[in-house]
């Protein structure tokens, strides 16, 4: 098995000073010791600040709403878990017993966390330009598959802005129940539309994201209004 220096200049073509801050980026706090949550803080900035460089150069013409909606479609906890996996990071991170039998390697917290950390060691270890490449090593070939910025839209804004562009009420959202323990809990949350006749429900982690879920089925039940804004 590859020493993580080997998988870091392989992976993110940075060859790695700091043996020790390459571990800890790499360490969960279920390990104990040294871990990444500091470095994570830090990964996350400079991961903003050069994915929001890159696009701002690519995308000219786009505006500051576009270029939000770019940047978190880019850098999402999904979208840097794939990243992550596909670096192969999830094999290279030390975590707790009780991590690993529940499968904390594949998490997707766990490898989006993980990647930022790694990012903010090589911001520590090189500087800014180091992290920088690292960055654009992952992230410019991901630039060319970006959907176009209105489908980046959330469901709620893209179904609040359709219904408006037709004079019509905005939802109504309500939340129909909510289950599981405090910590753990899901939401039960009813979209409506009245003006069309349509409602639907949709359950998720958060009233938020109950909410979204809900709404992206009211969409789903309205494919000619969509077609034609």
């Amino acid at each position: 098995m590859k020493s993580s220096a080997e998988w870091l200049r392989d992976a993110l073509g940075y060859d790695c000073r700091d043996a020790q801050l390459l571990e800890a980026a790499l360490t969960h706090r279920s390990a104990g010791g040294a871990h990444n949550e500091r470095l994570e803080f830090l990964g996350d900035a400079v991961l903003n600040c050069v994915v929001a460089m890159l696009l701002f150069r690519e995308f000219a013409q786009a505006d500051e709403g576009d270029l939000s909606r770019f940047r978190a479609s880019l850098v999402s906890g999904e979208s840097l878990a794939v990243i992550a996996g596909d670096l192969g990071l999830g094999d290279r991170i030390h975590m707790g017993s009780g991590e690993l039998k529940s499968g904390g390697f594949r998490r997707k917290s766990i490898l989006a966390d993980a990647l930022e950390a790694v990012l903010g060691a090589i911001y520590l270890d090189g500087g800014y330009d180091a992290a920088a490449a690292a960055v654009e090593r992952v992230f410019v070939p991901r630039l060319a598959n970006l959907p176009a910025a209105a489908e980046l839209k959330d469901p709620k804004t893209r179904l609040q802005e359709l219904l408006q562009s037709r004079g019509m009420p905005i939802p109504l959202y309500q939340v129909e129940a909510i289950t599981g323990r405090s910590h753990e809990q899901t939401f039960r949350v009813s979209c409506v539309v009245d003006a069309l006749s349509l409602a639907a429900t949709g359950e998720g982690p958060s009233r938020r994201a109950a909410e979204q879920a809900a709404a992206k089925q009211v969409l789903e039940q309205m494919p000619s209004m969509r077609a034609a804004s």
